[in-house]
């Protein structure tokens, strides 16, 4: 089941550092390439809002199952895909499929081992779950470069195919009770569907838009609305489709708001670390991935310390250690240069792979760990889409960083220079001679030309900056929730 879940996850990075060879052999419009990742992104998000209750229809053994090879279909179809339409509608498909899988498996962790056996379960999940999104960039980019970009999607089919038939036969949790999925709440399906995707489409379109166009209120307006009728009517069903009412456990309510500001924090540093390597040191797809591997490999040799602390300690230290550690890691690239290649990038990611777990498990245990057995397969999908929401909001919000402060930072650089700033100067790679703290005279067009990307790159590292500053403090202050958690380890 791991290895599922981790394919799905896969899929949503795999093709971060390969987006410029597929725009390049299926002609997609720039405006129009990130709608790879964002769609497939919110198409995972519906479908782990309906995972619940599908669980319960079909049992976790054949909703697994059916997901996966569903999964593995729709990956066939994006390799062949021949043209953007072709391929945004495949990665649709892919999301939908994908996006069951992933609730299930952290469902499973309570429902199939004793309690004495749940830590090491979920240090397992969670290592396959947060490898994945770092993992991603590295796997794209060997492929790319050795095979071709169809093959980011050809990889999915025979551990797919191997993983649903081992599910299909041993799996052993749940019986299916297909009578409850006559009861599915359709209007509270169409109004989730309704809302997830104009917040995307809010948070992604209105930094173009502008943030008071008629098209952006329109967007949010929708939104708004739709997610007000989803809650009202969540709270009001009997059987509703998104379990509104998890969240009157407190702990449940905070494991979930933690689970929203890890996944801004893993997706958007996973989203600006290969944009960086890319724009600005212009590395290719493999050296971007290998840089990357260094989060990865902190991860994998500090799982098995963080498996044995969280047995040990208390959700509230534990918590406060991981995501103290992962928003230095967030502030420290928030300092970074246009010049910051492997080793300076080398810290952060140890700090960043070594938090992951050491976030994960104690809000994990936090969110599902006193939840009686019935509630767990519909609280685990909440918690999921908690951590896939703030991933998509962190994404929209990056986007619209480096939308919007760019080109006040490269206005704010000239001026600096002008005036004969040696900092800046050297921050934007240029000979310091000139800069000696006085004003220069006027510079001729054959130097403007010259100077012109270099600072366009030194504004957008800027915007970068930016980005990293807000998400870790984001992650900082998310620790202000920690003195409610409560007492009791599980």
């Amino acid at each position: 089941m791991c290895v599922g879940m981790f394919l799905a996850i896969l899929d949503i990075q795999i093709v971060a550092s390969s987006l410029i060879d597929i725009q390049a052999d299926l002609q997609i419009p720039q405006n129009r390439l990130s709608y790879l990742q964002t769609t497939y992104l919110i198409a995972e998000i519906v479908a782990i809002a309906a995972s619940g209750r599908l669980a319960r229809a079909m049992s976790t053994r054949w909703l697994f199952t059916a997901g996966l090879i569903g999964f593995v279909a729709a990956s066939c179809a994006c390799a062949a895909a021949s043209s953007y339409e072709m391929l945004f509608a495949a990665r649709v498909v892919q999301g939908l499929f994908g996006g069951v899988l992933i609730p299930t498996v952290f469902s499973a962790v309570f429902l199939m081992f004793p309690e004495d056996r749940q830590t090491r379960a979920t240090a397992i999940a969670g290592s396959f779950a947060m490898l994945a999104p770092t993992l991603g960039p590295f796997v794209g980019g060997w492929i790319t470069e050795h095979l071709s970009w169809h093959w980011l999607f050809l990889i999915n089919v025979g551990p797919g195919l191997i993983a649903a038939a081992v599910v299909a036969g041993w799996v052993r949790i749940d019986a299916p009770d297909w009578r409850s999925l006559a009861r599915t709440d359709v209007l509270s399906l169409a109004l989730a569907v309704i809302f997830l995707v104009t917040l995307e489409l809010t948070l992604k379109e209105s930094p173009r838009l502008g943030w008071t166009s008629l098209g952006a209120l329109a967007l949010l307006g929708v939104s708004l609305a739709s997610g007000v009728g989803l809650i009202a009517r969540s709270l009001a069903a009997a059987e509703p489709l998104v379990e509104i009412r998890a969240f009157a456990s407190r702990d449940f309510a905070i494991g979930a708001w933690f689970s929203f500001v890890l996944g801004m924090a893993l997706f958007g540093s996973v989203y600006l670390m290969p944009v960086f390597l890319g724009l600005i040191r212009d590395h290719g797809p493999l050296a971007i991935g290998t840089i990357m591997m260094v989060t990865s490999a902190a991860q994998l040799i500090t799982a098995p310390v963080a498996a044995f602390l969280e047995q040990r300690w208390a959700p509230k230290p534990m918590t406060v250690v991981g995501f103290g550690l992962f928003a230095a890691g967030l502030i420290m690239n928030g300092f970074s240069t246009p010049a910051w290649d492997f080793d300076e990038h080398f810290i952060p990611q140890v700090l960043r792979g070594v938090a992951l777990l050491l976030c994960l498990l104690p809000i994990t245990r936090l969110a599902l760990g006193q939840l009686a057995p019935a509630q767990v397969p519909q609280a685990s999908s909440l918690f999921n889409l908690m951590r896939n929401i703030g991933g998509a909001v962190g994404l929209a919000v990056i986007d619209t960083i480096m939308e919007t402060r760019t080109a006040g930072h490269a206005e704010a650089i000239i001026a600096k220079l002008q005036a004969g700033d040696r900092a800046t100067a050297a921050f934007v790679g240029l000979p310091l001679e000139r800069f000696t703290g006085a004003a220069l005279a006027p510079i001729d067009e054959t130097t403007r030309q010259m100077v012109a990307p270099l600072v366009q790159r030194a504004a957008a590292t800027m915007s970068f900056n930016d980005a990293w500053l807000l998400l870790g403090a984001l992650v900082a202050l998310s620790l202000l929730a920690v003195p409610f958690v409560g007492r009791k380890k599980a």
